[in-house]
């Protein structure tokens, strides 16, 4: 995701990533895809298809959310993108509802309203004035380290085991993130810029 976000940037928000930028994105990216393809089996499935066009709807609409958060507040774009959603998220809500909505488990339902209220929307309004403000290419670097946050995360409240391949690419990664960070971009015109 990182890395298509950066190139949807750099066509449709005309960010200029630098070689050094591109090489170290492109690096951090390689070595999550190789860590979940060594922990996954090995292979691609044909599901997968479906998970790399939601990381190219994804990443553009990461971009295109940045553009709008530098003429609205933040909050009003996710308010935005939730309300035009609506018309497909309704009906396919309700065909693919569970059968029998009272067994449903009251922690599922605290669980299911958490993740969309706080990671889904609230979330927004930071990840979109992020972008916006940071620049996209260089903001989206830090979804690298997702998976490895949450493998910390994991490790700290279930104490699952972290083992020293994970380690390793988690500190290859940081590090990639970081000089990615520092590597040259050309961005867009910012919000303070423009104001």
């Amino acid at each position: 995701m990182p890395l298509a976000t950066a190139a949807f940037a750099a066509l449709v928000d005309r960010d200029r990533p630098s070689p050094a930028f591109w090489l170290c994105s492109g690096l951090g990216a390689a070595l999550v895809v190789g860590f979940a393809l060594s922990r996954g089996g090995g292979a691609l499935q044909p599901g997968d298809a479906l998970l790399f066009g939601a990381v190219a709807c994804g990443a553009f609409g990461y971009t295109w959310s940045a553009q709008l958060s530098r003429r609205l507040s933040p909050p009003e774009v996710i308010s935005w993108i939730v309300v035009l959603a609506l018309p497909a998220s309704l009906p396919l809500s309700f065909d693919w509802r569970p059968a029998d909505l009272g067994a449903v488990a009251p922690l599922a339902w605290a669980s299911l309203a958490y993740v969309g209220a706080m990671a889904m929307y609230f979330g927004y309004f930071a990840w979109n004035a992020g972008l916006a403000l940071g620049g996209v290419a260089r903001v989206s670097q830090t979804q690298l380290l997702q998976p490895f946050l949450t493998f910390a995360i994991a490790a700290a409240l279930l104490g699952e085991r972290i083992d020293a391949e994970t380690a390793i690419c988690a500190l290859t990664v940081v590090a990639l993130v970081l000089a990615s960070r520092r590597a040259g971009v050309g961005a867009a015109q910012t919000a303070t810029e423009q104001a």
